[in-house]
């Protein structure tokens, strides 16, 4: 799944340790497109919205996707008491601010420091473009029931967000996206999962090494002939079990791809579109540009300033 689980990529990504003793309900308004929540101790419900409530028992995962909200209670009857808004900013239903009120220490958040009920929450901010074709792909809730992972990283990670050293918002970063990683790979792989088509052609012995060497190189001058000689097959070959697995050709593959990390690159850096154009593959800043505009609708200019003003919103509201 390398490139296309390199979307969610934590920076500077909001992770605490909740601590709650009942009753206790905290609705989530934060908009965030993906959140992760462990439970470590004790037990907890998760309500979305639209959907039937799920018990989470010590162990349990649960991947929310944005922006639709949902509400994490001791039990689903419990009316809300916190609203986390845009920011991590919390207050009361009726608007009283509550994130002194409820501040237990070192990324530790909670209405009781010995509460029965403890969880790690991890929320990815909207800052990369990579991430939507994965993000389409998941459920609004996602459930990974704790036996299922046998992974080492949710007490790995309990224990460094108490941490405060040098570069630890890093070393959280990148055990949150290792977590977020080992979750996914065991939730595609069980039936209920219902995996996306990308997902089983990265299987494909002919597919995945042609979804490969678009992820890895999209800036070289890719055909479907040139792509077929490198898997080794022929050029109309490729282009049918292309198309019959991954449910679009090659190049129109590519296209979205190539987009993708401009859309990325544009936001997350200074770089000149020429020198945006040149990495993802297009021969000119005006090639971008016209295929920037024709998908996506606008220009990759405008994409950059709406974007940037995204991001400063977001900002201020932190």
């Amino acid at each position: 799944m390398t490139g296309l689980l390199d979307g969610p990529r934590a920076r500077e990504a909001f992770l605490l340790r909740a601590m709650m003793a009942p009753p206790w309900s905290v609705r989530i308004e934060d908009r965030a497109p993906l959140s992760l929540t462990a439970v470590v101790r004790g037990e907890a419900w998760v309500i979305p919205d639209r959907g039937e409530a799920v018990r989470l028992r010590p162990g349990d995962i649960a991947i929310t996707r944005g922006p639709a909200p949902c509400t994490f209670a001791d039990d689903p009857a419990t009316p809300p008491q916190v609203v986390v808004h845009p920011g991590q900013r919390c207050t009361t239903p009726g608007g009283q601010e509550l994130s002194e009120a409820m501040d237990l220490g070192v990324r530790t958040w909670g209405n009781d420091p010995d509460g029965p009920m403890v969880m790690l929450v991890g929320t990815y901010q909207p800052h990369s473009e990579i991430s939507r074709r994965l993000l389409r792909a998941l459920p609004a809730l996602l459930v990974l029931p704790g036996e299922s992972l046998g992974s080492p990283l949710v007490p790995l990670l309990g224990e460094e967000i108490l941490r405060e050293e040098p570069g630890q918002e890093v070393v959280l970063d990148r055990l949150l996206d290792l977590l977020l990683i080992s979750v996914l790979r065991t939730w595609f792989s069980r039936p209920e999962a219902e995996a996306p088509a990308w997902y089983h052609a990265l299987g494909d012995p002919v597919v995945g090494r042609a979804l490969r060497l678009l992820h890895a190189h999209p800036g070289r001058p890719w055909t479907v002939a040139g792509l077929a000689a490198e898997v080794g097959v022929s050029r109309a070959a490729l282009a049918r079990s292309f198309t019959e697995l991954v449910g679009e050709p090659p190049m129109a593959y590519l296209t979205d791809w190539r987009l993708t990390l401009a859309a990325d690159l544009l936001r997350g850096s200074d770089a000149t579109v020429g020198a945006v154009a040149a990495r993802v593959g297009y021969g000119s800043a005006f090639a971008l540009s016209t295929a920037f505009k024709r998908v996506r609708g606008i220009s990759p200019q405008e994409h950059r300033r709406k974007a940037r003003a995204e991001d400063a919103e977001a900002v201020s509201r932190s």
